[in-house]
C-alpha cells in the first residue's frame, strides 16, 4: 500500500514551539504508512532542519524576505505539490495558513490548520485575514481548549474545529541525574547545591520576559543561593539585557542564548517559571514538566488547563505576576513539597499530554481525509 504524502507548510523552522513539535512528532510518527515533507519561508531561521531530516522528514525552503513575499509562493507550492503528489497539507500558525488556503482552493488537496495561539493576541489585520479565509480549508485544529474556544468566539467557523492537544516526547525529556545537571551549572559557574530557577522562551513581549528578571531580582535579593537560567532569543533581546543589568542581575542570571538541544538545560533548573501574559499551549511548559521542573506560572491561556495549583505546580493569575516571588521562596524551602511538584508535573504530561498520544490523533485525521 502506498503511503500517505503530507506536507507541513510552516513560516520557519527556527526554536518555536509550533516547530518544535515538528522536530518531536516526525520521530513518533508511523513512517511505514507516512511519508512527510516541510516547507518553510525564512531560511535564517532553520535550526530544526537538521534534526527533522535525520529523522526521515524531506525539508524544502522557499525563501521569502516578507509576508507578501511568502503569499506569491503559492505556485511553487502548488508545483511541489504536484511533483510530489502530495495528498495533504497541514499548515501551522496564520502566515503559512493564509498561503496553504490558497492552495487548497486551486488545488483541492486536503488542508487541515494547526492555530496555536487565541486570535486575542494576532495584530489586527492577521485577526482579520484569519476571520475570513479560515473556511477555505478541510478543518481547524486547536492545540487546547483555550485556542478552540477563541476561533469559536472570534471567527464563528462553519468547517469542523478539534482541539488536539500539544504533547512532548516523555521518552527523550527524560531527568538522567546530576552529572548533567552539573554541566550547565559549571558552564555559569552556578554552585551545585543552588537553587536555579528557568525559563525557555522567545522573546517577546507576550513572555513578559522583563518581570521574570523582576521576579528573579526579588528572590535573588532574599536569598543569594537562588539563580536563574533563561534559554532562548528574539527581538526584545537587546532590551532585556540592559534590564537585566539594570537590575545587578550579572552573575546570578544567566542568558544562554538559542539552543536547539534544550534537555541540559532543564537538567539544571530545579524550577521552571513563566509569567506570561497570554499563550496558547506552550511546549516549553510540557517539555519542563517531562523534564520533572517544578512549575511556577501565570495561568495565561491553556496553561491552565495544564498544571493545577499545588499539584503540578503553583499557578496565579496574570495580574498577580509578582507573587512567583513568594512562591520561589516556598518550593525552595521546603524540599518535600519541591520533589512532590517535579515528580507530579511528568506524571501530569505521560497522562494526559503524551506525544504518542497527539500523533495517533493526527494520524487519523490525516487517513480520515485522505480516504
Amino acid at each position: 500500500m502506498p503511503k500517505i504524502k503530507v506536507l507541513h507548510i510552516i513560516k520557519s523552522l527556527g526554536r518555536g514551539g509550533a516547530e518544535m513539535l515538528l522536530q518531536e512528532t516526525i520521530k513518533k510518527h508511523n513512517q511505514h504508512d507516512f511519508e512527510f515533507h516541510y516547507l518553510y519561508f525564512l531560511p535564517w531561521k532553520d535550526q530544526m532542519v537538521e534534526s527533522i531530516q535525520s529523522a526521515g522528514g524531506i525539508v524544502t525552503c522557499f525563501s521569502a524576505k516578507n509576508n507578501i513575499s511568502l503569499l506569491c509562493q503559492y505556485r511553487r507550492i502548488i508545483k511541489y505539490c504536484r511533483q510530489h503528489q502530495i495528498q495533504l497539507i497541514h499548515a501551522h500558525l496564520p502566515w503559512a495558513g493564509f498561503v496553504s488556503r490558497l492552495v487548497h482552493r486551486l488545488t483541492g488537496i486536503p488542508l487541515l490548520y494547526t492555530e496555536h495561539n487565541i486570535q486575542e493576541r494576532y495584530h489586527f489585520a492577521t485577526k482579520i485575514i484569519n476571520k475570513y479565509t479560515f473556511n477555505c480549508q478541510s478543518m481547524g485544529i486547536g492545540v487546547s481548549e483555550d485556542v478552540t474556544n477563541s476561533i469559536q468566539k472570534n471567527i464563528f467557523p462553519i468547517i469542523p474545529v478539534q482541539t488536539v492537544l500539544n504533547g512532548v516526547n516523555t521518552e527523550n525529556f527524560t531527568r538522567k541525574g546530576t552529572t548533567e545537571q552539573s554541566v550547565i551549572r559549571k558552564q555559569f559557574g552556578i554552585p551545585d547545591d543552588a537553587f536555579v530557577v528557568g525559563t525557555v522562551s522567545v522573546f517577546r513581549f507576550q513572555k513578559r520576559l522583563d518581570l521574570w528578571l523582576e521576579i528573579l531580582k526579588t528572590a535573588v535579593d532574599k536569598d543569594a543561593s537562588v539563580y536563574g537560567i533563561i534559554v532562548g532569543a528574539g527581538p526584545l533581546q537587546a532590551e532585556l539585557e540592559q534590564k537585566h543589568k539594570a537590575l545587578g542581575l550579572e552573575g546570578k542570571v544567566f542568558f544562554a542564548g538559542l539552543q536547539v538541544e534544550v534537555r541540559p538545560y532543564y537538567e539544571a533548573m530545579d524550577s521552571f517559571m513563566m509569567c506570561s501574559s497570554f499563550e496558547g499551549l506552550p511546549i516549553a511548559l510540557l517539555e519542563a514538566m517531562s523534564m520533572e521542573c517544578a512549575i511556577l506560572t501565570t495561568d495565561a491561556g491553556g496553561i491552565k488547563e495544564v498544571v493545577r495549583n499545588n499539584q503540578e505546580g503553583m499557578v496565579v493569575s496574570v495580574e498577580n505576576w509578582a507573587e512567583l516571588a513568594n512562591k520561589i521562596e516556598l518550593v525552595k524551602g521546603d524540599d518535600e513539597f519541591l520533589k512532590k511538584l517535579q515528580q507530579s508535573a511528568r506524571i501530569r504530561v505521560i497522562d494526559s499530554f503524551s506525544m504518542d498520544n497527539m500523533v495517533v490523533t493526527l494520524e487519523s485525521l490525516y487517513r480520515k481525509y485522505t480516504s
